[in-house]
Parts: C-alpha cells; sequence; structure tokens
C-alpha cells in the first residue's frame, strides 16, 4: 500500500514575495524558525530560498542583503511533488535531485512542505502502519500447517 505525501507533509509554510530583500528574508526565516521560505511571485511559488543560498550568494560574495532580491539568490525551477504521489516517491525525487524539502504543489497552488525531517519525524508512524499492512496481508495468507 503506498502513503501518500498529504499524509506526511508540513501545512505550515513560511513564504516570501519574489522582490523580498535578502535582509527580510533571513529575518523571515529567524522568525519562522526555519531554514527556507518559498518564494511567491504573484501567489505562485516560484523558488526556494535557503539559508545556503543566502550564506554562498550574499554573504560569501559580499553583497549587500538590503539590496539583494530573493528572486537573485533563490534556487530555481523549483522541484516539487504532487499531494497524492507516495513517500516513496518523494524520497526519490530528494535522492534524484539532492534536496531535503519537496514543496508539495498542484495546478500552481502550494499545499504543504515534504522535507527529510518531516520523514524522520513521522517514520516511527510510517513504520507501524507498514507493519500493520503487512500482518494484515499475511492473514489472507493459507499456510501449509
Amino acid at each position: 500500500m503506498a502513503y501518500q505525501v498529504k499524509t506526511y507533509m508540513n501545512k505550515k509554510i513560511p513564504t516570501i514575495m519574489v522582490d523580498s530583500s535578502a535582509l527580510e528574508a533571513s529575518k523571515e526565516m529567524l522568525s519562522k524558525h526555519r531554514g527556507y521560505l518559498i518564494v511567491l511571485e504573484k501567489g505562485r511559488p516560484n523558488g526556494i530560498l535557503t539559508e545556503r543560498d543566502l550564506v554562498r550568494k550574499v554573504l560569501a560574495m559580499e553583497k549587500d542583503p538590503r539590496k539583494v532580491t530573493a528572486s537573485e539568490v533563490m534556487s530555481t525551477p523549483l522541484i516539487t511533488v504532487d499531494p497524492d504521489a507516495s513517500i516513496e516517491d518523494a524520497v526519490g525525487l530528494m535522492a534524484k535531485h539532492g534536496i531535503r524539502r519537496l514543496p508539495v504543489v498542484r495546478e500552481g497552488i502550494l499545499y504543504g512542505m515534504f522535507s527529510a525531517r518531516d520523514l524522520a519525524q513521522h517514520f516511527q508512524e510510517y513504520e507501524d502502519r507498514v507493519t500493520r499492512d503487512i500482518i494484515r496481508g499475511l492473514s489472507f495468507v493459507s499456510l501449509p500447517f
């Protein structure tokens, strides 16, 4: 049985507008206790801005964070997953692209975020569900003794 991303995703998604400054972005990350922001353009997800982006593309390059916009330093194109996708598909996408976070998007609408952290936090619950499904499946198998 496939378990869907929507069951395990985080529905609280920190966002910022595409024309916001890197300084505003860093303050928003701090206030939301998150290491990323989804960058919106006209209300739709357009990219992701991470702490790593800020360090590599602003601080290390000695740019003024008040003058650099989110659109200049965000990671794009945005790699997303559908809410009905399986956990296995999401993890495969993350591995393929070397990322830890997947925005959950359908038809341009942002529904949540699925991350390695979400998987780790819910792993025991996921493992218990899989084990129960296996046991239920075995109860229909006739044993030879």
